[in-house]
């Protein structure tokens, strides 16, 4: 049965090598109207990912072959197809690192699935193209929530879901500075309390694609003791 509204074109490949766990979510998604696929080990879900192209994967960290964190750095050369990451450790250790790579959210085992479906829909929603949107522009820098695309240069900048919509808020209120846990919540829109080094990490990777140089950025800036904004001037 096809809920909410959901459109049967989601398609979800699901990496977990616990049959049991992978088929649960399968279930619950596919109750929410997703259609899903699923992949039990690194290599698998590298080939079913490009046999399959899934509109978003949830990504067990451990598995058999290649790990979650490796089958996400291959995917991110290739695709922006929003990544959920499973995690079976509450440490922050291996967020960060998901979020450092290219993941846009995660969940830590155990969870519930109507937490699952609602990330798995919020990400979803976020990764779609929306209606037509005034495109920003700066010195060097296009911005167009329309398309979700940006360019630098000319040059279009592979960015994923979560760090399209954190320069993309930044960038809506240049000058304005937000806390790490503020960024993230307006981002996330769930009231969601993130660890400072998994936004750190985001806004890390967001730099090195839009800066010419990373260490000194000129789009998005840090504001010591107080967290981030997108610059207001470009003199």
């Amino acid at each position: 049965m096809v809920g909410y509204g959901e459109r049967m074109e989601h398609s979800i490949l699901i990496v977990e090598d616990d049959r049991r766990i992978a088929a649960l979510i399968a279930k619950n998604l596919e109750a929410a109207g997703f259609q899903c696929h699923q992949s039990y080990d690194g290599p698998q879900a590298l080939s079913e990912f490009e046999r399959l192209q899934p509109s978003l994967l949830v990504l067990d960290i451990m598995l058999p072959g290649l790990d979650g964190l490796e089958v996400t750095r291959r995917i991110r050369r290739k695709s922006k197809a929003p990544i959920l990451m499973l995690t079976a450790r509450s440490g922050e250790g291996d967020k960060v690192l998901g979020f450092e790579i290219g993941a846009d959210d995660y969940l830590t085992k155990p969870f519930s699935t109507l937490e699952l479906v609602a990330r798995v829909r919020a990400l979803l929603r976020r990764s779609e193209p929306r209606e037509r949107q005034e495109t920003l522009a700066f010195p060097g820098l296009l911005i167009d929530p329309t398309k979700r695309e940006a360019e630098r240069d000319g040059q279009k900048i592979a960015l994923t879901t979560l760090e399209f919509d954190v320069l993309h808020f930044l960038a809506l209120h240049p000058g304005r500075v937000y806390t790490r846990e503020a960024l993230m919540g307006y981002v996330w829109g769930d009231g969601r309390v993130v660890d400072g080094r998994s936004i750190d990490s985001v806004i890390s990777r967001l730099r090195r694609k839009i800066e010419a140089d990373p260490g000194h950025p000129r789009y998005v800036q840090t504001v010591w003791g107080a967290g981030y904004r997108f610059a207001e001037s470009f003199e």
